[in-house]
Order: C-alpha cells, then sequence, then structure tokens
C-alpha cells in the first residue's frame, strides 16, 4: 500500500493551519496548495500535456505543462522545480520565474495555485505514468482549440489562460514568454517574428 501524500491545509489568506492528506482535502473542499508551470521552447510555443486517465483529478483532460500539489511544509518554488523533473524531466533544468497567482476557489480545486514559467531548448520527456500525450502550440491555435473544445481542459488551465490569453493584457502571453531573456535573444526572436509571422500564430 503507498504512502498516503500529506498536504498543507490553509486558510483564506494561504497561511497553514495544519496538514491533512491529498484525498481529505479534495473530499472536504478543504483549502491547499499547487504549482503548474508554463514551459515554452524559444519560438515561444507553450507544451500542453493530456492528464493520465488513470489520475484521480480531471482524467484524460488537457493541463499546464506541469503541475501538482505542494507536499506538506515545502515552498512553491521548490514545488514547481520538483514537478517539472518528476513529469517532464527537462534538462539542463531552465531557471524558473514566478508570474502570478491564483486564489482558491471552487474552480481551481480550493487549490491556491502560484504559476511559473521557463524557456527551454531541450528535450521534454513525459511520464508516462501521468500524462498520456503532449505538444508544442502558440496562443492563437491554442485559444481556438479552447474555445471549440472547452471540455476538454481542466478548469484550472481555463483559469490560467483567462490571464495569460484573453485577459484585457493581450501581450501577457509574449510578456510571460520573454520575461528576462537576454537582449540578443529577444532581438532575434523579433526577427523570426518578422519573417515568418510569429507574432501572429504564436
Amino acid at each position: 500500500m503507498s504512502t498516503p501524500e500529506i498536504v498543507d491545509v490553509v486558510d483564506c489568506n494561504d497561511t497553514v493551519s495544519r496538514s491533512a492528506t491529498r484525498a481529505e482535502v479534495h473530499a472536504q473542499g478543504l483549502r491547499h496548495r499547487s504549482v503548474h508551470i508554463l514551459v515554452f521552447n524559444p519560438v515561444g510555443e507553450l507544451y500542453v500535456q493530456k492528464r493520465s486517465r488513470a489520475k484521480d483529478c480531471s482524467p484524460g483532460l488537457w493541463d499546464t505543462s506541469a503541475a501538482g500539489h505542494l507536499a506538506s511544509g515545502e515552498s512553491y518554488a521548490a514545488a514547481a522545480k520538483r514537478e517539472l523533473s518528476e513529469e517532464l524531466r527537462v534538462s539542463p533544468h531552465p531557471v524558473l520565474d514566478p508570474v502570478f497567482k491564483l486564489d482558491a476557489s471552487p474552480a481551481t480545486g480550493f487549490e491556491f495555485v502560484n504559476v511559473f514559467r521557463c524557456v527551454t531548448a531541450g528535450p521534454v520527456i513525459p511520464d508516462l505514468d501521468e500524462i498520456t500525450e503532449g505538444r508544442w502550440i502558440g496562443s492563437r491555435s491554442l485559444a481556438l482549440w479552447m474555445r471549440r473544445d472547452r471540455a476538454e481542459f481542466t478548469a484550472t488551465f481555463h483559469e490560467i489562460c483567462a490571464r495569460l490569453i484573453w485577459s484585457p493584457l493581450r501581450n501577457l502571453w509574449t510578456a510571460v514568454f520573454c520575461a528576462n531573456l537576454p537582449n540578443s535573444v529577444l532581438r532575434v526572436l523579433r526577427m523570426v517574428s518578422a519573417i515568418h509571422g510569429l507574432s501572429g500564430a504564436a
């Protein structure tokens, strides 16, 4: 028998009050913590994953690049690094930058969600026990897909994309992707975008 996963229960301010099993927080709708990671490639496409049908939450639905719960006592940053390594085995390990935070709500499964981003040119090797399939996709194609087949995506992914794609800050996808990239890289990306029209399709 596997050891139950222990997570922190938090209040409305994301302050830890006690610990409980993952099964307990889900069954009782208790606030807890998770991370989602947005992995971009050098041309600004996002890697999306299809969750295994063996998952107890949102089985078989499309989601962010990697995601998971914080273990009890674990920081958001440490959890993001661990989940990226466990689910996608990205190597060399990219720098993870915080992007924004979602408050716990029914839409997030009562999880406070810290969203991180990274850019990698290395291979992405999904854990087939966790992920059925994955693909790289630009923001315009993803937006059309999510509008057409809304039920194929997790509720939390919809909440994240509400800020990333459809918010009044319509260039947030580009801002998230380009954050902290060296100026030399940004100049190359602008040239590639101008030649191939990636700014409209990304």
